[in-house]
């Protein structure tokens, strides 16, 4: 056995991706390519060849793909995984010794030295290849080795010997003999398209009752589906749908003590009518919720339910499993707090508890219960304050027998918080976006997130706001901030989704000197005009339809920053794997001001001409100009439109070019409540 591993001369290195040694695996969906790329070389100066090597974990044969030389000892191949599961890829590399045969007898012939041993050596290698080969292929290996021995022409023969038809059927025929394998097997994940393409629209169910004054239903939120379908989004999550404690409860802009007939936070689950596994009675009954899922299926839409593994002092699980709460000294319950917050109606689990395995059962049950009422969708709550372990394991056992289940991590922490959760299984993730404001932090932000590991496991989900946050670009910036803020979370992610409708109207009211919204439907039940139309709305439907037939939209990864010489400008180029749909975006990051520049369009990154004339088509718009090179002059003024959405076409000759600061406005509504 020592003697044969010694004979093994190749070495494979540096593979990627290569998630923390091959504990994690790299994320793809169904369709999507995967690059794996290596350091594959030998002692000497023979010359190596390397394979890739892959298999879904339910088939027993690998398929394998040779992989090309980069140069510097780099290799690389792809494989596009055609199946949702696992999948598993290595690496294989060996000495090609024709291969090295042929290089010499070439660099030999031309240094005119004599080669006609070099050609007998050809020939044994070419008879020992026909031992092992098909009839066919036996008897071409078998005339080509009698030619090189009776070789009366050696340029012809050397030019015949280093030819394509005999490099491919060597190629083919040869043995490949110790063969060095990669010490790993690593793993892809690979999910449904909606994991790396979706639009979510987050909405209060109990807000949608048609009458001011009256909680909603499930019923009513049937007849907003046409509105959100129209909108052009696929996904709508809702709070949690719970029973809510009345215990503690709060009230008004988050007061500790509510007013009789006020609703308290959703996030407080449970009371005597159920836990996380029951509907709050206001909302409907559980045939009103299926009927809810199936009808917004039909309209193309899926329901996100909010898994929130915390409890009310209410919840039957207090009573019926107090080793799942911490208990303080005075026999109170502890209840989550982030000092100076406390949230007195929320009690957190403990995942130390000596019961975890009865915890993570139970709260497995409860995924499935919600999966069995057809809901494959999951925006999870907080999931960085509950154990990695628990996700790890219950994210993997939901996908053994629920493969298309997405569970999106609303973690809004630490990076490699973040990262890891990322890592043990979520689909998505919420990001830092809400926060990137100026052109450089933006793209330092996607440089991190496209072209660092991140992009093999770490999928980001933009939120432009959610119901915790109202970033003070959005209270600073009013409708041209709303329309340019969606605008990128829409074009720069290929997931992204918004709080409504409050995001839709405007609505940017803030508790004074926080990133809240003030009278926040977490609080109190609010009545919206949902027939209501403005400008903003116009937009996020628009933009919703663009991404839906630009394929170059509907992946995160293709993506270039231009520059501009004005720094509240901010452009960017994304294109289709096949370069046939181009998108260039122009954005004016000052809400206040028009500003204009000239903006670089990194047309050698699109695999275009730099000297010809180009259509750039604002899919905003529908105005059209004829732009030429790579500089060209832009102007934006963000009270008519703040943003370009260009489609990069082939210039009509004769078409001549029009100003970029003509007004389009889609109507004259005012974006107040």
């Amino acid at each position: 056995m020592e003697q044969l591993e010694g004979t093994k001369r190749v070495v494979i290195e540096n593979v990627k991706p290569e998630i923390n040694g091959g504990r994690f695996p790299a994320k793809r969906v169904v369709g999507e390519e995967i690059t794996v790329t290596a350091d594959v070389f030998s002692d000497g100066h023979d010359e190596v060849k390397a394979r890739l090597l892959y298999r879904h974990t339910r088939r027993r044969k690998w398929e394998t793909v040779p992989m090309e030389f980069l140069g510097n000892d780099r290799w690389q191949a792809s494989f596009t995984p055609d199946a949702m599961g696992r999948y598993e890829y290595t690496i294989e590399g060996w000495v090609d010794h024709f291969y090295t045969w042929q290089k010499g007898l070439k660099k030999k012939f031309e240094a005119n030295q004599d080669v006609r041993v070099e050609l007998q050596i050809g020939a044994q290698l070419m008879d020992a290849a026909a031992e092992k080969s098909k009839p066919g292929q036996q008897k071409r290996l078998r005339k080509w080795a009698e030619q090189l021995r009776n070789s009366h022409s050696p340029a012809e023969d050397v030019a015949f010997a280093t030819g394509r038809d005999v490099s491919e059927l060597m190629d083919v025929c040869c043995e490949k003999e110790n063969v060095t394998t990669y010490d790993k097997i690593l793993q892809l994940e690979v999910e449904r398209q909606k994991a790396l393409f979706s639009a979510w629209y987050e909405f209060f169910p109990r807000s949608v009752g048609q009458e001011a004054g009256r909680h909603g239903t499930f019923q009513d939120c049937i007849r907003l589906l046409p509105r959100i379908a129209e909108m052009g989004f696929d996904t709508i999550y809702l709070p949690p749908i719970h029973p809510i404690g009345r215990a503690f409860r709060k009230g008004k802009n988050n007061s500790v003590t509510s007013e009789p007939g006020e609703p308290g936070s959703p996030w407080a689950i449970g009371a005597a009518e159920g836990g996380h596994d029951a509907i709050l009675p206001e909302l409907g009954t559980p045939d009103d919720f299926r009927e809810l899922v199936q009808q917004a299926r039909e309209h193309g839409i899926e329901v996100a339910l909010d898994f929130a593994i915390q409890c009310s002092p209410d919840h039957p699980y207090v009573k019926e499993h107090p080793q799942w709460f911490k208990w303080r000294p005075d026999g109170t319950v502890q209840y989550a707090e982030n000092p100076p917050k406390k949230y007195q109606d929320v009690l957190p689990v403990n995942f130390e508890t000596e019961d975890w395995p009865n915890l993570w059962r139970e709260l497995k049950r409860v995924l499935v219960h919600w999966i069995e009422q057809g809901v494959y969708v999951f925006r999870v709550d907080n999931p960085h304050t509950k154990a990695f372990a628990f996700w790890e394991w219950v994210i993997a056992d939901i996908r053994k027998q629920y493969p298309q289940v997405i569970f999106l991590s609303e973690a809004f922490t630490r990076p490699r918080v973040m990262e890891r959760l990322a890592k043990i299984g979520f689909t998505q993730s919420y990001t830092y976006y809400t926060w990137r404001n100026s052109a450089e932090e933006i793209r330092q932000y996607m440089t991190e997130l496209t072209q660092t590991e991140l992009r093999e496991y770490f999928r980001p989900n933009f939120w432009p706001n959610t119901p915790d946050i109202l970033p003070y670009a959005l209270q600073e910036g009013g409708e041209p901030a709303h329309i340019t803020r969606v605008v990128m979370a829409a074009t720069l992610s290929s997931n992204y989704g918004l709080y409504g409708p409050v995001y839709e109207f405007g609505i940017n009211q803030p508790v004074p000197g926080k990133e809240e919204y003030y009278d926040s439907e977490k609080y109190e039940i609010r009545h919206w005009d949902w027939g209501k139309l403005n400008k903003i709305r116009e937009v996020i439907t628009l933009i919703n339809k663009i991404r839906k037939v630009n394929p170059a939209l509907q992946t995160t990864w293709n993506i270039h920053f231009g520059d501009c010489d004005n720094q509240a400008i901010l452009s960017y180029a994304k294109w289709s794997s096949d370069y046939k749909n181009k998108i260039f975006v122009v954005v004016n990051l000052d809400p206040h001001n028009t500003q204009s520049g000239w903006v670089k369009v990194p047309l050698w990154k699109m695999k275009m001409p730099s000297d010809k004339q180009y259509l750039v088509h604002d899919l905003l718009t529908e105005r059209k100009y004829t732009w030429t090179g790579e500089y060209n002059f832009v102007e934006l003024r963000p009270h008519e439109m703040p943003v370009h959405v260009f489609r990069i076409e082939e210039a009509n000759p004769g078409m001549g070019h029009d100003n970029l600061d003509d007004t389009w406005l889609p109507s004259d509504h005012h974006t107040n409540e």
